[in-house]
């Protein structure tokens, strides 16, 4: 399998839960801006909407949308810690989170990154990710990971997206158990494995 995928970039988060569920992947270095990838291909032709990531499966499936690719490889995987067993409460829990972090993370933060969107667009944005923080940071004060004691999916999604902060200059400073969480999948040989491979450690 390949994923196409730009440092840094929600892709992140697929590359990490590859390696936590032993996947085997070719990494694809994608220009999102240039929609070009390694050796001068036409991600285009890949993703026609031209984000990351994208999933090409030895067959010559393609799969978008960062939720998905992430699905895909704990199923195929056969990894029922990481993305727990369909019909369980956890499992819902587990989407319940992949959502927010889709919605209320990512959506916002996708307008903090956007140079065409207006000052106030950015403000509400802001504003948003504080409301967000402050629930998220009420959740981690009792539990470790996202759904309860164990990483999951959605996990290794918000850990990307959080990192997002100190470029856009988002103030994580009030939210003690929110930076605490980001320390605690930092430490993760998996999570340390995936960011060295896209030159990011």
């Amino acid at each position: 399998m390949k994923l196409y995928y730009s440092p840094g970039a929600c892709s992140l988060a697929s590359n990490i839960v590859a390696r936590e569920t032993n996947t085997h992947l070719t990494l694809v270095k994608t220009d999102i801006g240039k929609k070009t990838y390694e050796g001068g291909g036409d991600f285009s032709k890949i993703n026609p909407l031209g984000y990351v990531p994208a999933l090409e499966l030895d067959n010559g499936t393609i799969i978008t949308e960062g939720p998905s690719v992430l699905q895909y490889l704990a199923d195929n995987a056969g990894n029922t810690s990481i993305s727990p067993v369909v019909g369980t409460p956890e499992r819902y829990k587990m989407l319940s989170w992949l959502n927010f972090t889709s919605t209320e993370l990512h959506g916002p933060f996708g307008t903090l990154w956007s140079s065409a969107a207006p000052g106030a667009a950015k403000d509400l944005a802001r504003a948003k990710l504080a409301s967000r923080f402050k629930h998220l940071d009420a959740h981690l004060a009792t539990n470790a990971f996202l759904v309860g004691r164990d990483f999951t999916l959605p996990d290794a999604y918000t850990f990307v997206v959080l990192g997002w902060a100190p470029m856009l200059k988002v103030d994580l400073s009030p939210y003690p158990n929110v930076q605490a969480y980001i320390a605690r999948i930092a430490a993760r040989p998996a999570v340390q494995a995936a960011m060295k491979s896209e030159g990011l450690a």
